[in-house]
């Protein structure tokens, strides 16, 4: 999703693709009629060509810098970064004070993941000319890769300020809001955007997004909804599609997204969580279960590739953050991942296997020690199979970590009551008291 909100940064052409020629440079062509033909080629994306011109020109004036830049410029449409970043060397080393080619190589290392060699650039570019939208908008790119989102957002707000009817740069200052958890002003960015350009689904997916996190569902499935339309494969909206119709407890449709987005991206471990969720609420138990353990399994392998890939430097860390966090961490040792593990367990309970049931609460504990709710699902197993004192202990443990679970309470004091304790009636009077009124059934029959 989020980048091709950043497609513009990454792609600096001079103008807009309008076609393709198949010409080739006359031999006898003066230095300004090279570079007027390579602008023309690279106005019909024919990058290639305008290479060819470029180069043609700078033999013929070896010192000019705007010939250096213009052939950064191709090569970095030609996704060769590195050359891009020689020629705008090269013209910076002719022309200290040319902005543009700054930006340029700012863009360059931007596209190598070098961003804090590009904020210099871009720093260095903005002091020369302080009124370039697009520069802000670059710096605030590469801030935004940097986690600096406080920076970045003000980056956007100037070049917004200096640009107002860019829909791509309402779109980025969304993304960087939803990142500072402000969902409602990010919501405003997406809809600003889609107004200057309602046919880019990123736009729709985005503001679906900030609608998810403002439990705004029907909303969500309806944005999400209209960013397929005009992407039907994007497996990402499918994914939280499905997620959306599983909060408004729509189980068979969530089913149906997630079948798509696995279609899509079949090692999607979140879509098998999902779609084992909505199984397993439709009482499809032992197929939620198979799709649980897909979801562990993947989980496991993405993890292994981070552990035995290499040594873990600061890149690969940060590599590993952005992409769990489009995976909902699932390949982290994370409280998102113990879910999977709860959620087996609940279904393994259900068809009677209680032996792997306490195993999968057991793993969802250690991977996240302030589950209360596993503490206490694990303790009505284990009294299910008669072990009561074990029971009793899961609901303390949930209650140290919720101290208002009702159910909790009301639990602990029937096993309690039943093993002769008197405190069983104090816990069944506090389940009570915090709205479980079963209890005083209970307490009305035993406890007088």
């Amino acid at each position: 999703m989020k980048k091709s909100f950043y497609s513009a940064l990454l792609s600096i052409s001079l103008l807009s693709f309008t076609g393709y020629s198949q010409q080739t440079p006359a031999p006898t062509q003066t230095f300004q009629e090279l570079m007027d033909l390579g602008v023309v080629q690279s106005r019909q994306g024919n990058y290639p060509l305008a290479q060819n011109y470029f180069t043609q020109a700078i033999q013929l004036q070896p010192d000019n810098a705007v010939a250096y830049y213009s052939r950064g410029v191709t090569k970095s449409n030609l996704k060769d970064n590195r050359g891009a970043i020689n020629d705008f060397d090269k013209a910076i080393e002719l022309n200290p004070r040319y902005s543009d080619a700054y930006i340029g190589r700012g863009t360059s290392k931007a596209r190598q993941e070098d961003h804090k060699g590009a904020l210099q650039d871009y720093n260095r570019g903005i002091d020369l000319n302080p009124v370039d939208a697009n520069a802000y908008f670059s710096r605030g790119y590469s801030k935004s890769k940097l986690e600096n989102y406080k920076g970045a957002l003000s980056d956007y707000n100037k070049s917004l300020d200096l640009t107002p009817d860019n829909a791509l740069g309402y779109a980025a200052r969304g993304v960087v809001k939803q990142k500072l958890e402000d969902y409602k002003g990010s919501l405003e960015d997406f809809s600003k955007a889609i107004e200057l350009s309602p046919k880019r689904p990123s736009s729709y997916s985005g503001r679906a997004y900030s609608k998810m996190k403002m439990a705004d569902y029907k909303g969500a499935i309806a944005d999400y909804g209209k960013a397929l339309e005009i992407s039907p494969e994007d497996a990402e909206s499918l994914y939280y599609r499905g997620y959306c119709k599983s909060q408004t407890e729509d189980f068979a449709g969530a089913q149906i997204d997630f079948d798509r987005a696995l279609s899509q991206d079949p090692e999607n471990a979140p879509a098998y969580y999902g779609r084992g969720f909505a199984k397993n609420k439709l009482g499809r138990t032992k197929e939620a279960i198979d799709d649980f353990n897909k979801a562990i399994a993947i989980g496991n392998i993405e993890a292994k590739k981070v552990l035995y890939a290499g040594p873990i430097t600061k890149q690969v860390l940060d590599e590993l953050r952005s992409g769990v966090s489009e995976r909902l961490k699932m390949a982290e040792m994370t409280a998102e991942r113990s879910e999977v593990y709860y959620n087996r367990g609940l279904s393994k309970a259900k068809i009677g296997d209680t032996k792997s049931a306490i195993e999968d609460y057991n793993k969802a504990i250690a991977l996240n020690p302030t589950f209360a709710e596993a503490y206490f699902t694990r303790g009505m197993v284990k009294s299910q199979i008669g072990d009561q004192r074990g029971a009793i202990q899961d609901c303390t443990n949930a209650l140290k970590l919720n101290s208002k679970y009702a159910e909790a309470y009301y639990v602990r004091g029937i096993i309690r009551h039943a093993l002769g304790d008197t405190d069983g009636c104090n816990d069944l009077s506090k389940a009570g008291e915090l709205g479980y009124t079963a209890a005083y059934a209970v307490i009305r029959d035993y406890c007088n």
